[in-house]
């Protein structure tokens, strides 16, 4: 019998190794997956940060959503507190306590590039969340100071201690959300691709003509997860109404994508139901289809659509 329970808890004990290294293999941030296999994640903005809201999107077929808190209040319980409603027992239980987020969250912050002020990319990432998709980016030292805003300080030994990290060491509440000890968090929560184990996402938003001018710049800081045009703004600040179809706001746009095609750095835009194959067809990686109002019909087909085809 004693030969017997100890075959068994060798058995126990291979099958729990099995299961750690399945977890290891796997990211958990599901977006970086998608960027690596050079397929589009699509997602929309949220607005409304009720827990209902939460839980209906996190049900969805969207693979992300950006929490806007630079144009809604920013409120860091009120984030956790729709962090937590994102949380399904159901799908952890259906996907064998799989630690990925069906739906990646990701915060925009309220700050713009220019400010850098790094509390809030602290306490945001605190939070739990994902990735920050910092807007109004406009030169490569703005980029450069969320990198290093978002990023503990590396270990001794480390071959990727560059740019430095300026995070302060607080990750409780974040590891807890990720399922994560401690340790592990702060080994995992670093920009991707800069370190190419890295699960955090660190999104330059494009703005302005000033961007438009510095983004090879822009894309070449290290750590720089994607490129994020924002076509309203950039619009805004070349002197047109927003939504203008000029050939002076395309040039700009597509100025960025042709410097991300250069780079090999993801690149995103909002789009809209008779955009999205164009999008597509260009390369854009990273897609906003809508907002938090409902996903309606035709969004919902989108997404069966081209989520079935890669």
């Amino acid at each position: 019998m004693k030969t017997i329970a100890r075959w068994a808890l060798v058995a126990l004990f291979i099958a729990l190794m099995a299961t750690v290294t399945s977890l290891a293999e796997k990211r958990i941030n599901g977006v970086i997956e998608l960027f690596e296999a050079k397929k589009p994640a699509l997602g929309v903005f949220v607005h409304n940060f009720s827990m209902t809201t939460a839980a209906r999107l996190a049900d969805s077929n969207l693979d992300f959503i950006f929490i806007d808190m630079e144009h809604g209040p920013y409120d860091v319980e009120t984030l956790r507190i729709f962090l937590q409603g994102m949380l399904s027992r159901r799908e952890m239980h259906a996907t064998g306590g799989q630690l990925r987020p069906r739906v990646l969250p990701i915060l925009r912050i309220p700050l713009h590039g220019r400010e850098q002020l790094q509390f809030v990319i602290k306490q945001a990432l605190d939070s739990g969340v994902y990735g920050i998709l910092v807007p109004h980016v406009s030169s490569a030292e703005d980029a450069l100071a969320a990198v290093r805003a978002a990023r503990y300080p590396q270990r001794a030994d480390a071959t990727d201690k560059h740019p430095a990290g300026l995070r302060g060491v607080g990750p409780g509440f974040a590891a807890r959300y990720w399922g994560l000890h401690y340790l592990d968090y702060m080994r995992l929560a670093d920009p991707w691709p800069l370190d190419s184990e890295g699960e955090l996402l660190v999104i330059a938003q494009i703005e302005n003509e000033e961007a438009v001018k510095n983004i090879d710049a822009i894309a070449q800081v290290p750590g720089m997860s994607a490129i994020f045009v924002g076509p309203d703004d950039l619009a805004v600040s070349l002197g047109l109404p927003p939504g203008d179809p000029s050939p002076t706001l395309k040039q700009a746009i597509d100025t960025v994508m042709d410097a991300c095609r250069r780079h090999n750095i993801p690149c995103g835009i909002t789009t809209s139901q008779n955009m999205i194959e164009q999008r597509l067809k260009e390369g854009y990686l990273m897609l906003t289809i809508g907002g938090d109002g409902g996903l309606s019909g035709s969004v919902t087909e989108m997404l069966r659509r081209y989520k079935a085809d890669r």
